[in-house]
């Protein structure tokens, strides 16, 4: 920068014009020729420590439009984007080019809608409005903030997130958020098409009718390996479950337990022990430390589903570390999902379910010798507080087996597993 009677100038190629921070979003072609004819007249634009324009626009452009060299600057440090855009609006409305009021409702919409400025009171003083106009001017943006507001916390109270949690994350007092909650769990407050999807009743929803639950090809839209169709699991909500029951997910794996949930406004709680994707409503948990911290909230669990890796099947597939369920030797595998069944139905009201799913290992097994887990898995699991109910057969596609895997089968005179059943315990009350 220069220096010219007095004043500090700065080269008018080095001032930055900021299109997106300054407030004018329309140039006035007849002030700009008023201003070329009076350049001495004129007083300095303002521009920031980078020389980012701050005040003054019609002024720079009347020096570009003459061909003169230095413009008279007066510098003013800012703090952020923000306070640039601020001190922006502020100039404008004690001197210059007036806004126009399309152009003052614009930057009010833009600046409160993207959190800037939040305060209404402080947001009439910087466009010099009244507070009926400014009101006019939000209520869509104050109206799609609370939707969005709303949604967020229908999402968090259906993923299990505590009242406390919740009014933190939306910034409301937890006298507000208990009320929300009350609303959201009034059943016949919720939209018809929720209603009609919670219920289970849209015109192409097929009930189950059989023990055999057959599907030509997997529905879900995450793959990764062990990804079991979310059918199953919509079936076992129809069943053993009511609008708003808390699920329980322990090996969530994708997140379809998480969709199916959500579509029939089930509550839930899920985990993994190495989340495969990160979102904020799957945790880290290993249900070899036990059942999740749900406290007060296992009253209120209608279905603990259990989709866990399959032994041997699934071995160094998520992990190499021994604690994992699929690199355990076949004791502590067994040993670690009855601990956690029974520590689940400790917790779990009289009359809910518990299901599992799983698939005899036979491939990748010792000698390829059929390790039925089913019937091991009954036979130790029972106890005063759970009980085997019945168990359904949910075959995989015989696309699993490879050309290799055929002709061993053929040779040997061997029958390749391609069953897998769903185990259905019922919590004794």
């Amino acid at each position: 920068m220069g220096s010219s009677n007095g004043h500090k100038t700065l080269a008018v190629g080095k001032v930055i014009w900021r299109e997106d921070l300054y407030p004018r979003f329309n140039s006035d072609a007849e002030t700009i020729l008023r201003y070329a004819e009076s350049l001495e007249q004129l007083p300095p634009i303002t521009v920031n420590q980078r020389g980012e324009l701050i005040d003054g626009y019609h002024r720079w452009t009347a020096h570009k439009k003459v061909g003169v060299a230095e413009v008279p600057v007066t510098v003013t440090e800012t703090k952020s984007d923000a306070h640039l855009l601020e001190l922006a609006i502020e100039s404008n409305a004690k001197h210059g080019l007036q806004l126009k009021r399309e152009e003052k409702r614009n930057l009010a919409v833009k600046l409160y809608s993207t959190g800037q400025v939040k305060d209404k009171k402080r947001l009439q003083n910087m466009l010099g409005i009244g507070k009926s106009a400014l009101a006019e001017w939000l209520q869509d943006t104050d109206r799609a903030e609370r939707e969005r507001r709303d949604q967020r916390i229908r999402d968090m109270w259906l993923a299990c997130y505590t009242q406390e949690e919740i009014a933190e994350a939306v910034e409301l007092d937890q006298r507000s958020i208990g009320r929300k909650i009350q609303e959201l769990g009034n059943f016949p407050n919720l939209e018809k098409r929720l209603k009609v999807r919670a219920l289970h009743e849209e015109d192409d929803w097929k009930p189950p009718f059989s023990d055999i639950w057959s599907f030509t090809s997997n529905s879900n839209t995450t793959t990764h390996f062990g990804n079991t169709d979310g059918r199953i699991l919509d079936n076992l909500l129809y069943l053993y479950t009511e609008p708003f029951d808390i699920v329980v997910d322990p090996c969530v794996g994708g997140g379809t337990t998480i969709d199916v949930c959500k579509n029939r406004s089930r509550r839930y709680w899920v985990s993994d022990r190495l989340p495969v994707i990160e979102r904020g409503d799957i945790r880290q948990h290993d249900i070899a430390d036990g059942p999740p911290p749900l406290n007060r909230r296992w009253s209120e669990v209608s279905l603990v589903y259990l989709d866990p890796p399959y032994w041997k099947q699934a071995e160094g597939r998520y992990s190499t570390d021994p604690e994992d369920l699929a690199n355990m030797s076949l004791e502590d595998f067994y040993t670690t999902l009855v601990t956690f069944i029974r520590g689940c139905a400790s917790k779990m009201p009289g009359g809910s379910t518990i299901a599992l799913i799983i698939q005899p290992t036979q491939w990748k097994a010792p000698n390829r010798e059929v390790v039925d887990h089913i019937i091991d898995l009954i036979m130790r699991v029972d106890n005063k507080k759970v009980q085997y109910k019945r168990r359904f057969s949910c075959p995989l596609s015989a696309e699993q087996f490879t050309p290799p895997m055929r002709a061993w089968a053929i040779e040997n005179k061997q029958l390749l597993v391609r069953n897998r059943e769903l185990i259905i315990w019922r919590v004794v009350k």
